[in-house]
């Protein structure tokens, strides 16, 4: 029986290499390294397809190379969006702190969402062979961006954000949890006109708190209006704006959730700007607990995400992933608490 690949041109020494293979499929290098080590992002007619191949062609394991490519270099790779983000550099923190322990280095990138300069800057981390890279995930990031992560064997943890699509492992806050207990929080204070400030499409933090920040006021069979969900990325400025928005309408809610600390704080300062005050006005519950929480006046409620403890177990996960890297993927969710402070009130008080 014939090859089911037509014969192609051999690589230097006559060797079959990845390249020739993805060439005869019409796939990338990176698709063809994969699916031979049976990656759980490579679709299986995909797989099966790169193995017949690699038969049909003689394709020999070349074990010199993949020992290149697992030489150890006590690096961790970290990309992160902002790290003035207050989330961000406490996760960072503790991943730093975490590492040292262990006698290993930190190496960090910034990819400010964007998606380009995501590409980049994980372009640059690898270029420093590190053992492993801990990745909040820019928004929009799609599956295939990190596939060449994998391809070059180095062992991939998201940290807070997640792709879809993608067999790593995972360490992150309960995102349900947290708006669940925003929500149910504003409703035994009385409120029923209740908004969100804040939310992108692409993160899916953000998209996971604004499905359960709905979820939650149809359980307790409050409608959920549309007017009063404004999207944006986390930021004082997001805050400032929506507020704005929210005041200018016929009828405002008497609370808001908002997707973060910071777009929060900045919610606050939009009802300053208005002659308002956060829990004599209007109620203000963020998400995080970040130091401007206790910092602002009043000082916010707000759901804590643990964000040490999610950078520490992160950098313990990757460890464990670069020590056995064919141990089935593993899932951390991490639960948040309610902390109540003054930026909340029962309805009477602020309707009074």
């Amino acid at each position: 029986m014939g090859s089911s690949v037509q014969e192609p041109a051999r690589g230097a020494r006559g060797r079959v290499t990845l390249q020739i293979i993805a060439d005869a499929l019409g796939v990338s290098t990176a698709t063809v390294s994969l699916a031979l080590r049976n990656a759980p992002v490579v679709a299986e007619a995909t797989r099966l397809r790169v193995h017949q191949a690699a038969r049909d062609l003689g394709y020999t394991y070349n074990r010199g190379a993949a020992a290149l490519r697992t030489a150890r270099s006590d690096m961790l790779a970290v990309a992160l969006s902002d790290v003035a983000l207050p989330d961000h550099a406490a996760i960072l923190g503790a991943v730093e702190d975490t590492a040292r322990a262990a006698g290993r280095t930190i190496l960090l990138g910034t990819t400010a969402e964007d998606l380009v300069r995501q590409e980049q800057v994980l372009a640059m981390l690898r270029e420093f062979r590190p053992d492993g890279l801990l990745i909040a995930p820019a928004a929009g990031t799609k599956a295939a961006a990190l596939y060449h992560l994998v391809a070059a064997g180095i062992p991939v943890v998201q940290v807070a954000r997640e792709v879809d699509g993608l067999a790593f492992d995972y360490v992150g806050s309960d995102e349900t949890l947290a708006a669940c207990l925003a929500v149910e929080h504003l409703l035994a204070l009385g409120h029923r006109r209740i908004g969100m400030i804040g939310g992108a499409e692409g993160v899916s933090s953000h998209r996971d708190r604004r499905r359960a920040f709905c979820e939650a006021l149809q359980r307790a069979g409050v409608p959920v209006d549309c007017g009063w969900l404004l999207d944006g990325y986390g930021s004082r400025e997001t805050g400032i704006a929506g507020m704005g928005r929210l005041l200018a309408l016929k009828e405002a809610p008497t609370a808001v959730v908002c997707v973060d600390d910071l777009t929060a704080i900045g919610a606050m300062i939009g009802l300053a700007r208005a002659d308002l005050r956060p829990g004599r006005d209007l109620s203000v519950v963020g998400c995080g607990d970040a130091p401007e929480a206790v910092a602002f006046e009043p000082q916010l409620s707000t759901v804590r995400a643990h964000h040490a403890a999610i950078g520490r177990r992160a950098a313990e996960v990757l460890m464990r992933r670069i020590a056995e890297p064919e141990a089935p993927p593993e899932r951390h969710v991490i639960p948040p608490e309610l902390v109540v402070r003054a930026s909340c009130a029962r309805l009477e008080r602020i309707a009074a």
